[in-house]
């Protein structure tokens, strides 16, 4: 076959294909052909540039900054939500809506779902969250003690339990507070039957949903009393601490900041984090950039959900 046989038969092959949407099969048995050699001229078609792919990004969709945010922080997936305001609770919704499809469309069967208790963004994503239809055996365990004001402790309860409602799955909680009062109290709780076993199933958590936090807390943190007195927050600043996943601190480099508080907090700890197959942090806006880039840094979170303008923020700095 000469040269210009072989192309005028590629571009037969590819009008067929591309234009007139005929499948492989349809093509080789109309010309005659073995699907193989079909399959064949189609990439040679694109090869000698016979068929250019062009992709039309949507206005709203930034696919180069996610791939740049995800080369820039060695992440497994980045998501970049265009917010239609500055303002927290507009990109709180924003992103809650984004994580919740995520969810969505990434839910393995029988996955085992960490959720991080009084993260405003994981409330939105659950209240966006559509049920999946499909049997997925899944499990949703608390991974920060989800015990605290009554008021507050709704939330908690309500995001655990309605999560798991959503994805037909089995629901474990954690039956403590995130913050007790002293070392001794955490090893009284960690005797009861109900609170070891929600611990115990840390390690098989495949699919980590968190919040990350300021060392100021949320006002639904402080709401739930699962926090630190003001002396010990300025204790965690003097370290360095520039934010929080579960109520484990870090700097801004990422690295961990090591206190007696620690052996106050019951919930996941950052190295079990890191273990997990997909560590889904959701957060964003200006008040928390140090605390999101200090994740990132620390490489406790593979999976990113942010804004845009802290994408862009992420990607200069």
């Amino acid at each position: 076959m000469s040269r210009l046989d072989e192309l005028r038969l590629m571009t037969k092959v590819a009008r067929l294909y591309y234009e007139q949407e005929l499948g492989q099969t349809d093509i080789a048995a109309q010309l005659s052909l073995s699907q193989s050699t079909v399959s064949r001229l189609l990439k040679r078609a694109r090869q000698e540039k016979i068929v250019r792919m062009i992709i039309s990004v949507p206005s709203g969709i930034y696919p180069q900054l996610e791939d740049t945010l995800q080369s820039r922080y060695n992440l497994q997936q980045a998501i970049v939500v265009d917010c239609t305001g500055d303002s927290e609770p507009i990109i709180v919704r924003e992103l809650g809506a984004a994580a919740a499809y995520y969810l969505e469309t990434t839910l393995n069967q029988g996955e085992v779902v960490g959720i991080s208790s009084w993260s405003e963004t994981l409330l939105a994503m659950v209240d966006a969250m559509h049920p999946i239809t499909r049997q997925t055996e899944a499990r949703v365990v608390q991974i920060l003690g989800g015990v605290g004001n009554p008021t507050a402790e709704v939330h908690a309860a309500r995001l655990t339990s309605r999560l798991a409602d959503l994805i037909y799955g089995r629901v474990t909680h954690l039956p403590a507070p995130g913050v007790v009062g002293s070392a001794e109290s955490l090893r009284i709780l960690l005797e009861d039957q109900f609170v070891r076993e929600a611990l115990e199933l840390f390690e098989q958590v495949t699919l980590a949903l968190v919040g990350i936090g300021t060392v100021e807390p949320s006002k639904l943190l402080a709401s739930s009393g699962n926090i630190f007195s003001p002396e010990e927050l300025d204790l965690l600043r003097q370290q360095g601490a520039v934010g929080d996943v579960c109520l484990r601190f870090f700097n801004a480099a990422g690295a961990p900041v090591i206190t007696s508080l620690n052996e106050r907090v019951i919930g996941m700890k950052l190295e079990q984090l890191h273990r997990v197959k997909r560590a889904v942090g959701i957060a964003g806006g200006a008040r928390k950039f140090e605390a999101i880039r200090g994740a990132l840094l620390g490489g406790w979170i593979n999976v990113l959900i942010t804004d845009r303008c802290t994408a862009e923020r992420l990607v200069e700095s």
